[in-house]
């Protein structure tokens, strides 16, 4: 709408969504693009059913109709009525205004009165009587009637066309969206469509000639845009002041001071005696934070690190913040920036007008929303928020509703959503070709097996699936962003209540808050913290309580953990890529995990960087730091940078780049949209090497460093914060496996891999996992001894948390007599009771030996009565169940199974020795012919692939991984994705790691296995 009207001559357009500013935030982005002004303004639900656009006339306005807004979401009832007080501009809308509402019906009293209401509310110069020509037989008639009620009222004529959509041809994604609003097809749409297509954006000209009769109301239009000075330019939004121990804001220095107290503090316990370097960079950080006005932020993050801290809630803060010292020494981010060289002008510098970004990972979770709860209490509901998250429309339900409105069945829909599809990076040419190709052909493809080419409606849906992807959907809640706010958020956005209870969120997205200089808090939720705080918390409950700020970092089992690539179920180094690189990297020290955990990203891979790194780590290559200036930032990472504080410091050192003009070049090398950015700094760089006497070839290779890593540029700082986490998750598989597995398996889902697998890989570890029991299992799964983890109640899918509960209450007064005292004792529904007779959960109760017997037992009447029990029949003759049958049941109650692998049980039936284990893999050598068969428990097709797909096989050994050619896969697609287990024919490939992948020749379903015994593969994420 905003370019459309910019390139159409408009000077400013109005955007009136309903009951908020959804899209006010983007207009004005934008508008100012393109040089125009958004007008700022909402549609209102008045109680007759019509519907009123009001504008914002000055920046009291946007503040009365904000709040406004926020007591239409938040207040119970009715909301309290608007007081305009001359600040609001009402226009009476088209056909469904409070105006023409009345007059179609011919009633002129009841729109003399509601023009009158408008006047008493709004002012009279402050009420405009809006007049369309849709084309329509009675729009002649309406502007007749709308005109005399003006004259009478001596209210002023505006010429609008009220547009729904930006060009005449986006008429039929307006009318299919109306149909969604009104949960009808289109066949049965009727009337509720727009009668034609008139109600788009029309030029100057064309609006002239429409109302070449009503010259004054086209100057009205005019006027009122000039009249209306209030954009989103100025918000007026404070980040609140740090306060005192009374809780009165503190000044400006006074904050300042009390930071500076706080990081000497805070510096003394960090490092003891602060050296002369840790000094200057502390007085440098200061007083640049102090210049640019935001100590009162760092206190203000500080303090909810401290309540994390003091509720002994796990926390850590990340991103560019572990740059900072003045960060590390209050104790929000873990990395030493002094002792590890990290830039800190990478996330604060003199000429960064947007606020610091701390993002801080916390458990997800309870913990987390006991930190977020807090803030709510803190501040107020009306003075704190949670981003929103501006969900779109993707493939999948794009297809789906569009598919709705043309009246195909759902299951047309389900087939193309579940059905194989294409995933970015598959194309020939670069990924971000890839990529805008990707949705047009992944249509075709996925539709040519759902509909014939001849199908009269599916042109119709081809337009509306292109057209509706990318474009809003709904409206979501971001992860984890809040904003606060010191004199009320809802007179700076509008607030509305979140789907979780005890939340709020602006009606803006995280990115739209940062445009209009919004300050958010990231407080993510990781779970891996929550699953490492769960395995602490249990090891300190079996006395042997353990602080991560205290293990060593230098643990020789650790690293050799990471080198055999043992790292199923840990952080960061868990991936089929991260498992195939670390015996080639063969970590060694600390800063060597946090190079592997930055190396396999898009960004040095697509940049070719990860090859020269590990070719010159292992002594293939020599190391070359581009120029002697370089040496310093680039000998950590042997020459290669692969961190975006090295591509900073290394504009700094060779082209004598500032502290800001290197956050320029930061700024250019985010900006996705269009290469001018990063052309201009390009140049400016060229310039200045140049200058300094750089020779032409250094200074090309400089450009293609900086050039390459641009793609994607990942931190340093964030680098060693997740490093910091991966090595404590690969400490704790080392030193308390039993509390590491039970710490993942209680905070599913999460990570890279299923309970199932987590169960397998504890087992070849020698940990012993045993089965749910409700006479044995707690709620959540337990660890019993150093070698032995029993599954929770909370596993059984089906069993409600309250029965759960109920179990465990109820077993701690008194163990169970029977089963009909276990079920007058903890009253599960007739479901819950098949659910744990099949799960073997009520195996071991009196007179139940095996399940089968439980599921008969279950079945039968129980009298609660003084007579006692009148159960029957106690089947001492069914058989028990066999393995095969005990799997398939824990598979369909639990997702996953304490018995034997499935693979192991098909062996058995299928004993052809032709046919490899994982394990066998091991010790073959390369080039060899080889089938095997297993689980698929993963596949990947990563944008930086070239549509090569990987495959990981599981087996009762192991897991094995597969590499399947581009060509090989298309032509084994359906097979691939759909089967759950695989029969793989192929050469062996032994890496430079000496790690076995299987180059695969061709795939087919394992035969003779049972499908009911797959677990959810993690598939193309």
């Amino acid at each position: 709408m905003v370019r459309r009207a910019a390139e159409l001559g408009y000077s400013a357009i109005g955007i009136t969504d309903r009951a908020g500013f959804y899209g006010s935030a983007r207009a004005h982005y934008a508008a100012k693009e393109v040089g125009i002004r958004a007008l700022v303004g909402s549609s209102l639900d008045l109680p007759d059913g019509s519907r009123l656009p009001v504008l914002c006339a000055s920046r009291e306005g946007y503040r009365i109709l904000c709040r406004h807004l926020t007591d239409r979401h938040l207040v119970a009832g009715e909301a309290p009525p608007l007081a305009a007080d001359g600040h609001l501009i009402a226009l009476t809308g088209d056909r469904d205004g409070p105006l023409c509402r009345h007059l179609v019906r011919e009633d002129k009293r009841a729109a003399l009165q509601a023009a009158q209401n408008l006047i008493t509310l709004f002012g009279r110069g402050n009420v405009y009587v809006e007049l369309n020509r849709h084309g329509l037989r009675d729009d002649g008639r309406l502007n007749r009637l709308l005109t005399d009620l003006a004259n009478h009222l001596r209210l002023p004529l505006l010429a609008s066309n009220a547009p729904l959509h930006a060009t005449r041809g986006e008429r039929r994604l307006a009318d299919a969206f109306a149909c969604l609003r009104h949960h009808l097809p289109l066949d049965r749409a009727a009337r509720l469509l727009a009668p034609n297509g008139e109600r788009h954006l029309k030029s100057p000209r064309e609006m002239a000639e429409l109302f070449a009769d009503l010259p004054q109301a086209l100057a009205n239009t005019s006027r009122l845009a000039e009249r209306i000075e209030f954009t989103l330019e100025n918000l007026g939004y404070r980040f609140p002041d740090f306060p005192d121990g009374r809780g009165n804001p503190l000044s400006l220095p006074e904050q300042a001071t009390l930071l500076r107290r706080l990081a000497y503090t805070g510096a003394a316990q960090r490092y003891g005696v602060c050296s002369s370097a840790v000094k200057n960079q502390l007085e440098h950080e200061l007083a640049m934070i102090h210049r640019l006005g935001f100590p009162g932020y760092f206190l203000i993050v500080n303090d909810l690190v401290q309540f994390a801290r003091g509720e002994g809630i796990l926390c850590q803060g990340r991103g560019s913040a572990a740059n900072s010292v003045v960060c590390y020494v209050l104790g929000i981010t873990a990395v030493d920036p002094v002792g590890g060289g990290l830039l800190f002008e990478r996330f604060l510098s003199e000429n960064r007008k947007s606020w610091p970004d701390i993002d801080i990972d916390f458990p997800s979770g309870d913990q987390r929303e006991k930190v977020i709860q807090h803030v709510f209490k803190k501040y107020g509901g009306r003075n704190a928020a949670m981003t929103a998250n501006v969900i779109t429309y993707r493939g999948k339900s794009a297809f789906r509703e569009m598919s709705k409105v043309l009246g195909f069945s759902p299951e047309v829909a389900d087939r193309f959503s579940n059905g194989p599809s294409r995933f970015h990076g598959e194309g020939e040419g670069s990924r971000d070709e890839a990529v805008e190709k990707d949705p047009e052909s992944e249509f075709e493809e996925r539709v040519a097996a759902l509909l014939p080419p001849s199908h009269p409606r599916l042109p119709a849906l081809s337009h509306l699936y292109h057209a509706v992807l990318g474009m809003p959907r709904h409206l979501g809640q971001h992860s984890g962003g809040m904003i606060v706010c010191d004199h009320g958020l809802d007179a700076v956005v509008p607030l509305q209540p979140a789907t979780m209870p005890g939340r709020n969120i602006v009606q803006w997205d995280k990115d739209d808050c940062e445009d209009l200089g919004i300050v958010k808090i990231d407080l993510l939720g990781l779970g891996m913290l929550a699953a490492m705080e769960h395995a602490l918390e249990i090891r300190s409950r079996r006395g042997d309580p353990v602080d991560l700020a205290t293990i060593p970092k230098d643990d020789p089992a650790v690293f050799e953990l990471l080198c055999r690539a043992d790292t199923i179920g840990t952080f960061q180094v868990e991936s089929r890529a991260q498992m195939a690189t670390l015996p080639i990297m063969r970590p060694a020290t600390f800063y060597d995990l946090a190079i592997e955990v930055a190396i396999i990203r898009p960004g040095p891979i697509v940049g070719d960087l990860v090859h020269p790194y590990l070719n010159r780590r292992n002594g293939r290559e020599a190391v070359d730091c581009i120029h002697p200036a370089c040496e310093k930032t680039l000998e950590r990472t042997l020459g290669v940078p692969l961190f975006q504080e090295q591509v900073l410091r290394m504009a700094m050192d060779v082209a004598g780049f500032s502290g800001a003009e290197a956050d320029e070049l930061r700024k250019a090398m985010a900006f996705k949209r269009d290469d001018s950015r990063m052309d201009q700094v390009t140049a400016k760089l060229r310039l200045r090497m140049g200058e300094r006497g750089i020779a032409a070839d250094v200074q090309q290779k400089v450009v293609d460093s900086i050039g390459s890593f641009a793609l994607y540029g990942f931190p340093e700082s964030h680098a060693i914060s997740f490093a910091l986490i991966a090595y404590a998750s690969c400490w704790l598989k080392v030193h308390h496996p039993a509390e590491f597995y039970t710490g993942l398996i209680n905070n599913q889902p999460m990570g890279f891999y299923s309970v199932h697998t987590l169960i397998q890989d504890a087992k070849r570890r020698g940990i012993r996992v045993r089965p749910v029991s409700c006479l044995d299992s707690q709620v959540e799964s337990t660890v019993e001894d150093d070698r032995t983890v029993r599954l929770g109640l909370h596993r059984l899918k089906g069993l409600t948390a309250a029965t759960a509960g109920r179990i465990v209450e109820a077993r701690g007064k008194g163990d169970f007599s029977s089963l009909e005292d276990f079920i007058a004792r903890v009253r599960p529904s007739a479901k819950e009771r098949r659910i744990l007779a099949l799960s073997g959960g009520l195996n071991g109760l009196p007179e139940i030996e095996h399940r089968r017997q439980g599921l008969w037992q279950v079945e039968m009447p129980f009298h609660f009565d003084l007579l006692g029990s009148a159960v029957s029949g106690q089947a001492e003759a069914l058989p028990v169940m066999a393995p095969a049958e005990r799997l398939s049941a824990d598979y369909a109650t639990q997702g996953a199974s304490t018995g034997p692998h499935p693979m192991r049980l098909w062996r058995e039936v299928n004993p052809d020795r032709r046919i490899l284990r994982a394990r066998d893999l091991q010790c073959l050598p390369h080039g060899i012919p080889v089938t095997v068969a297993g689980m698929a428990i993963c596949r990947q097709r990563p944008g930086t692939a070239k549509g090569h797909c990987f495959i990981s096989l599981e087996d009762e050994t192991g897991i094995a991984n597969l590499f399947v050619k581009k060509e090989t896969f298309h032509r084994l697609r359906m097979v691939i994705t759909a089967e759950p287990f695989l029969l793989a024919h192929g050469r062996l490939q032994r890496s430079e790691g000496d790690q076995p992948t299987v180059y695969v020749t061709d795939v087919v379903p394992l035969p003779r296995v049972d499908r009911s015994q797959a677990v959810t593969s993690h598939d193309f994420h």
